[in-house]
């Protein structure tokens, strides 16, 4: 570090050198206001006389008896240089001289402006070799508080089925598609532009490079057996560096890096994915300085800095945002034994359960200073979804001890079914928009998760049937949004009212960008039920990805789900990878592989162990 600060110092002292000479021939250079040389730059043919005085150009006298004005003295505009006088002869060899000498120095000047640059690179160089070297110590340094993990065994879950086993193995094929355009064309950025073969980032991500695709992959490559693929990820994470002089968002650096990060370790044992974890969260943190605990949106990791989304109802902290935290940060704790990241969810939570809710619903939008709600609009799809889906899985994830997860999840969803939950003139089951009291009949794909986190809490719930049949119900209402679209994808959002039910409406609603959540609830209602409904649902599914979405170098999203012939967003989200894929290949694989009594899985699909309680 010595050497560093020393060759600053010199960079500096260098820096105030070239100003201060540069400065002094300013002043020492002659004046020239008076003398034109241009004479002796300039190839002439025209020989004019030595007292010619060019006249002002567009001057005309006035042929009027008025008196002329005579114009103003003008300087001599030509010299023309006569070799034979040797006055002149001596000025331009003086000039000469003084114009080669300045070029001269000016060479001197570029040349200590180079070595200057020469330098700071240097110095920028070990710098950045220095933070390296500290952050690979730290990720060595760490040891988890749950002692050594053994690398999971992903060959369980194998089908023996012909027809599942080339299924499941046409998923792998998708992800190596997917590995291998963003490995080409992308590597280290966050997402991929299959069709341009460029580079993609979001807003979400901040300016850096933070290779969410490589993070939120991790856990899909170890389960399908690509390890050579799973090394060469695992390898550049150890040298992410979340340094991004934008602002990240607090909820997708959760669920994508640390999610992703601690799922990685898990079940690869490798304890430096931990402590990665550990660095990244640690750069949120001061997004949870509020007074209700309840944390800011975005942070700036490089300055600290943090504040909300200015569209969110007055600045307001989103329900499905800071509600979806829990999973990740217990984990964290009892990975790493520090009790600071659990102290920070358990505290959301508390004020959550202590807060008046309206008609017993949790409004989307909150005041994290004085924990006042926002705009009156519920919803289990965006803006609220989540937030749901982790009351019910911290109770699994903690080995169903978790009770007041637990109470606040059935009491969230008994609100939800008499508020929020409609039935459509075609008899369709759906979750609406509930603004002030009116429910809107219109549900987003986003919502189409919410089949299975019923299927899934029917187990402990107060009527298991009632809510196996209400997961399935969901199902059926997200699959006929896929089925009635030309592209056999669902569209963004869907409305189930008139003549035309579980059909987009609005142009903005059409697309599809490779969401998952209606394959998540065919993987859950496949798990839980054993239909084989739902195995077809996903295979055609997967079916029309192929069909629609692949293009050489990866896969893409579409503008219109109901348009003759897709057309192309360009954008390989990273949650294809993480959710998509993984839900797909799960579905066709036996229930040994991730077992739903073993592992949880977070919202970016990211599965967590459920450490029995002894």
């Amino acid at each position: 570090m010595g050497l560093v600060k020393l060759k600053q110092i010199v960079v500096g002292v260098g820096l105030l050198t070239v100003v201060v000479f540069c400065y002094t021939m300013v002043f020492m250079l002659p004046k020239t206001e008076s003398v034109d040389i241009r004479g002796f730059f300039e190839h002439r043919h025209d020989t004019l006389p030595a007292n010619y005085v060019k006249p002002i150009n567009g001057f005309k006298p006035a042929e009027t008896g008025i008196e002329k004005i005579p114009p103003a003295p003008q300087l001599d505009q030509h010299v023309v240089f006569n070799p034979k006088d040797a006055g002149q002869r001596r000025q331009f060899e003086t000039y000469q001289e003084k114009h080669e000498n300045a070029i001269d120095e000016a060479n001197q000047v570029m040349n200590m402006k180079k070595k200057i640059e020469e330098d700071k690179r240097k110095v920028a160089e070990e710098q950045a070799k220095e933070e390296k070297d500290k952050l690979m110590e730290q990720l060595k340094k760490g040891s988890s508080a749950l002692g050594t993990i053994s690398a999971y065994d992903n060959t369980r879950g194998n089908p023996t089925d012909p027809d599942i086993i080339e299924k499941r193995e046409s998923i792998r094929n998708m992800m190596k598609l997917a590995w291998k355009g963003y490995k080409e064309f992308a590597w280290g950025a966050n997402e991929l532009r299959p069709i341009s073969k460029s580079r993609h980032s979001a807003n979400i991500f901040g300016s850096a490079d933070t290779g969410a695709t490589i993070v939120d992959a991790l856990d899909t490559l170890y389960i399908m057996g690509m390890h050579k693929e799973f090394k060469e990820g695992a390898e550049w994470v150890m040298g992410l560096n979340m340094n991004s002089r934008t602002d990240i968002s607090v909820f997708e650096v959760n669920i994508r890096f640390i999610g992703g990060l601690l799922s990685a370790y898990f079940l690869s044992g490798d304890t430096t994915l931990l402590n990665q974890a550990k660095i990244i969260t640690d750069k949120l943190l001061p997004a949870f300085n509020t007074a209700t605990g309840i944390p800011y949106a975005l942070i700036n990791p490089t300055t600290g800095n943090v504040k909300n989304w200015g569209w969110a109802s007055g600045g307001s902290s989103i329900l499905s945002e800071f509600g979806t935290l829990h999973l990740e940060f217990s984990m964290l704790s009892k990975a790493t034994g520090n009790p600071v990241y659990l102290e920070k969810v358990v505290k959301i939570r508390e004020f959550l359960r202590k807060a008046d809710k309206p008609n017993g619903l949790y409004p989307n939008y909150i005041n994290p200073q004085t924990g006042a709600w926002g705009q009156r609009h519920v919803s289990v799809g965006a803006l609220g979804d989540s937030f749901y889906e982790y009351l019910l899985k911290s109770w699994v994830l903690s080995d169903k001890t978790d009770v007041v997860a637990r109470q606040m999840y059935d009491e969230a969803v008994e609100a939800i079914e008499k508020h929020v939950m409609g039935k459509s003139p075609g008899g369709l089951t759906y979750l609406g928009e509930w603004r002030s009291g009116r429910l809107e009949p219109k549900m987003g794909h986003l919502t189409c998760f919410a089949g299975g986190m019923f299927a899934l809490g029917a187990e402990g719930s107060k009527d298991k049937d009632h809510y196996m049949k209400l997961g399935g119900e969901i199902a059926h209402t997200c699959h006929e949004s896929y089925d009635r679209a030309t592209l056999k994808l669902g569209p963004e959002a869907f409305h189930l009212s008139g003549g035309n039910e579980a059909t987009a409406l609005r142009a903005n609603e059409k697309y599809y960008i490779l969401r998952p959540e209606v394959i998540e609830t065919y993987f859950y209602m496949w798990r839980l039920t054993k239909d084989p409904k739902y195995r077809q649902w996903g295979w055609e599914a997967a079916q029309a990805l192929e069909k629609n979405c692949r293009t050489e170098n990866g896969y893409t999203g579409i503008k219109d789900v109901y348009a003759a012939k897709p057309q192309y967003d360009d954008v390989q989200q990273s949650f294809f990878l993480a959710e998509t894929l993984k839900y797909l290949y799960l579905l066709f694989s036996d229930d040994d592989l991730l077992n739903l009594n073993e592992w949880v899985f977070n919202s970016e699909a990211h599965p967590l162990p459920i450490i029995k309680q002894s």
